[in-house]
């Protein structure tokens, strides 16, 4: 059985070697949501390679955008890494996260030092009417 949370992160090409280091942690070393000591839940990919279709617009892109869907992630591990990185533009990065059961993402962003979630709490896809169907 797996558990996915879908993951996106947005930095500046200057931070490209920052996310290739998180990515090979995430495959290798980052644990498991479940506490068993097993380590590895998948990687990123670039997707905003040039060349790379479905980068929509007439223009080209001004960030580097990588995903995975990551497999019994540890979320809180994961944004302590994403913390705990030595960005070049801390300020520009981006960590979004929508775990297995929830309906968006969550935004994280880094200010005065501190992680910080920048997307609403409520609604919560626990409350009543959340789901229109």
């Amino acid at each position: 059985m797996s558990w996915v949370a879908n993951v996106m992160i947005s930095v500046d090409t200057t931070d490209n070697e920052n996310v290739e280091t998180l990515s090979e942690w995430l495959r290798t070393a980052a644990p498991h949501r479940t506490g068993t000591g097993a380590t590895g839940v998948g990687y990123l990919s670039l997707l905003s390679e040039p060349g790379i279709p479905g980068w929509g617009g007439w223009k080209a892109r001004e960030c580097e955008v990588w995903a995975g869907a990551l497999n019994h992630a540890d979320l809180d591990a994961l944004r302590q890494r994403f913390f705990a990185t030595p960005w070049r533009e801390p300020n520009e990065v981006q960590l979004l996260v929508m775990d297995q059961e929830e309906s968006f993402f969550r935004l994280w962003m880094i200010r005065d030092g501190e992680l910080r979630q920048f997307a609403p709490l409520v609604p919560s896809e626990e409350e009543d009417g959340f789901y229109r169907g």
